[in-house]
């Protein structure tokens, strides 16, 4: 019997993600980030960001022609180290059942969208825990499954490294699902790219606490371990490939991730990179629209501008 397209893909990036974390982590050790500005000083990219995307795409594109990679990074040579080729499945995800709903995809069909080094900001200034590398799958617009690897969490049995994986229809896996404090509101938001707008969007909910972190995967971390309610980002600086991971291992868990107005963006190849309309995210024990609802409309027609 044939395994289901999406999940060797799921399987590959697993271990891929953890080969580009590696990567990352060599980078780092050798003092050398190469890091040079795109869009100015709050955007980044180091020799980590580009040598880990080299090696993501490189692996999924040999192994399966067919896929549709959009990367954080541009377009990358594919011409990589052989050490940096990824070619084993990984078999521990693939003993899982494939959804139903998932089965017949083709390889076309797919659209992944890659941020090979989530936290650039927080990976240059030494703030290594917030660092993820995130893979998303997505199937004609919705995203699907992801990997949200993170690079320098320490296991209790003393491994580096973690990699967290969602499929809706299939659940979640790597890590322990624990649910926030009752009776709070605990938000997550940005940690360097505080805006006048951002800050009245968190005023909006009423928070008990605000906790500022880097990366979008580190961010619905923090709801996925228990430690926030929401992830609260009134802003269009992130972009489909921050997201489209961490909305699918967040949606397979049971909690949903939209755009500040409760609209889910589309993960289509041809979409507008930007997302432009914030991000909101919740955990299961919420319920996501009543949040939405808090949204004051003149924040929304801020970001429509």
């Amino acid at each position: 019997m044939t395994t289901p397209q999406v999940m060797r893909i799921m399987a590959l990036s697993i271990n891929t993600a953890a080969r580009a974390g590696s990567i990352i982590r060599d980078v780092m050790q050798r003092g050398n980030l190469g890091i040079v500005e795109k869009e100015g000083k709050d955007d980044l990219q180091t020799e980590a960001d580009r040598s880990a995307q080299q090696c993501i795409i490189a692996s999924l594109s040999r192994k399966f022609p067919n896929l549709k990679i959009i990367g954080e990074e541009g377009d990358s040579n594919l011409d990589v180290k052989p050490e940096w080729l990824v070619t084993d499945e990984n078999e521990e995800f693939l003993k899982n059942c494939c959804p139903e709903e998932w089965r017949e995809i083709k390889e076309e069909e797919f659209v992944v969208w890659v941020d090979p080094l989530d936290g650039t900001s927080e990976y240059t200034q030494g703030l290594l825990e917030h660092v993820t590398v995130l893979i998303g799958v997505a199937i004609k617009d919705r995203a699907v499954g992801g990997v949200i690897y993170q690079p320098y969490y320490k296991q209790s049995n003393g491994e580096i490294g973690r990699a967290i994986w969602g499929l809706k229809g299939l659940g979640t896996g790597g890590f322990k699902p624990t649910s926030p404090p009752k009776g709070q509101m605990i938000i997550t938001t940005t940690r360097s790219h505080l805006t006048p707008l951002v800050q009245q969007a968190l005023d909006a909910l009423s928070p008990t606490e605000v906790i500022k972190v880097g990366g979008a995967g580190y961010k619905v971390l923090q709801l996925l371990e228990g430690r926030a309610h929401a992830y609260v980002f009134a802003s269009p600086g992130c972009k489909r490939w921050d997201t489209c991971a961490p909305e699918a291992v967040l949606e397979a868990y049971g909690g949903i991730l939209t755009d500040l107005a409760g609209v889910h963006y589309s993960y289509a190849a041809e979409v507008d990179y930007k997302n432009r309309m914030g991000v909101l995210a919740t955990v299961p024990e919420l319920k996501h629209s009543d949040i939405a609802n808090q949204v004051p409309k003149d924040i929304l027609d801020a970001l429509r501008s």
